[in-house]
């Protein structure tokens, strides 16, 4: 039986359950008395499918208190959450949907030959695109850090143009006190003769604007126009420096102007949403040794803070802005990712990546929807991972009783990944192998339930 508040993905995850021989029930958004009448006839597992995890939960210890001991499957985002539940309820089997969908991602942001990348207690396995879906290879840290083709360096300018509003003032304000120390000591060496500590003595006072060099006052007149433009600089840089100080020390800071917060310039990956998918694929790749930022337009989502204290660095505003894709320099990425929970911003950030950077590889999550598909027939909008697929073969497979590691889809074919490294190809199975041997090679257990093959309203 499928409890559901989404319709496609659990349409999706049902027609997998039909097709492999067993039988299904749909349940739509039911309240506590239509799930208490269907669960006094038989039913063999239950799989709570929804995007929101409170949701799930309470389906899931409604479930366990009126058929205690029942085989439950949970999708979930939230690993505090699916952490909760599996030690609450042991006979749940917790689907995170976030890392079902990450080695699809993974595999698509760094190295398109591979279907899907997935880490293990014993490194990184791929399994190619093209040929057999059989195949398994594993995949070094060390050939999906190295570049894959070299990109045009960037220099000082293109790190300026990083920095947010503040740290450019900051670091313009401290520049040009330099330069006006630098100015002061040079002049104070070769006008007034002064010797080099007593040139930067006096050029400390004068910037700190506690007294000028005496000799000064016996200077020539263009030294001592010279003289009066550079402290009315220094008054302007001051001040300058001193708002962006402020705000750097004040302000809620998502990246730094150096260090592992600071926006990278190249052979970066660019993840556009960071909810609980981006967040984990931004976990994943800094993981494997890869530089990551993320761009999220609302400042208060709830991953913010755990991205900060993971020191991913995190810019604010729409990724579907073209300077700030300028500004994250998007030519020279690696790839860029929309990840976000709206399918339709997905498709506008690529949009706009493909007019500002037109040979960029671009990643977007999709759900299967006509829209993305019709934009896909106009135009290559990029690599499209369906998550409405890959999660529906997830929990179909789970529910029968299996566990693997990762659903992906190949060219032709959807296969899972298991933990033994035997990678199956779901439309094989779908032929008649679900009946005898299970993809672990266990015996399966076949449903009692009944479809009319849509969605059960209460």
């Amino acid at each position: 039986m499928i409890v559901e508040d989404d319709e496609a993905l659990g349409r999706e995850a049902a027609e997998c359950i039909s097709r492999w021989g067993s039988t299904v029930h749909r349940l739509y958004r039911p309240d506590d008395a239509a799930l208490r009448r269907r669960l006094q006839q038989p039913v063999d597992g239950i799989a709570m499918v929804t995007r929101d995890d409170i949701v799930a939960l309470r389906y899931a210890l409604l479930a366990e208190h009126l058929r205690p001991g029942i085989r439950l499957v949970v999708t979930l985002f939230d690993r505090t959450v699916a952490d909760e539940v599996s030690r609450t309820i042991p006979n749940c089997s917790v689907l995170s949907i976030t890392d079902t969908i990450v080695p699809s991602l993974l595999a698509s942001c760094l190295d398109p030959r591979y279907a899907v990348l997935q880490t293990t207690g014993s490194g990184v396995v791929g399994v190619p695109r093209q040929g057999s879906p059989a195949a398994v290879e594993h995949v070094s840290r060390r050939s999906l850090t190295a570049a894959p083709k070299p990109r045009p360096r960037a220099g000082v300018t293109t790190w300026f143009r990083s920095l947010d509003i503040s740290a450019q003032a900051l670091v313009a304000g401290f520049t040009g006190l330099l330069l006006a120390l630098a100015l002061d000591i040079l002049l104070g060496v070769s006008v007034l003769h002064e010797h080099g500590y007593d040139a930067l003595w006096n050029a400390a006072r004068a910037l700190t604007t506690i007294g000028s060099s005496p000799a000064a006052e016996h200077g020539p007149a263009w030294y001592k126009v010279l003289s009066a433009l550079s402290m009315l600089a220094v008054l302007a840089l001051a001040a300058l420096f001193t708002a962006g100080l402020v705000d750097q020390l004040t302000g809620r800071r998502m990246t730094s102007i150096l260090g592992a917060r600071s926006i990278p310039r190249r052979d970066h990956v660019i993840v556009v949403g960071l909810g609980q998918v981006g967040l984990r694929l931004c976990a994943q790749l800094r993981d494997l040794g890869i530089k990551v930022v993320a761009v999220e337009r609302n400042p208060q989502a709830g991953c913010v803070p755990l991205a900060r204290s993971r020191a991913i660095p995190v810019v604010l505003g729409r990724g579907g802005d073209r300077f700030l894709l300028n500004r994250l320099g998007v030519r020279r990425a690696r790839a860029l990712a929309a990840v976000g929970s709206d399918g339709l911003e997905n498709i506008a950030v690529a949009v706009t990546t493909r007019a500002v950077a037109p040979r960029q590889r671009i990643v977007l999550r999709a759900g299967g929807d006509e829209v993305t598909a019709d934009s896909q027939s106009l135009f290559r909008i990029g690599a499209v991972c369906d998550v409405t697929g890959i999660v529906g073969a997830s929990v179909a497979a789970s529910v029968l009783g299996t566990t693997p590691l990762s659903v992906f889809l190949t060219e032709r074919h959807t296969c899972a990944l298991f933990p033994d490294e035997q990678v199956i190809d779901l439309g094989t199975w779908d032929a008649g192998h679900h009946r005898q041997t299970g993809p672990a090679g266990g015996d399966t257990e076949e449903g009692t339930e009944v479809t009319d093959g849509v969605p059960v309203r209460p």
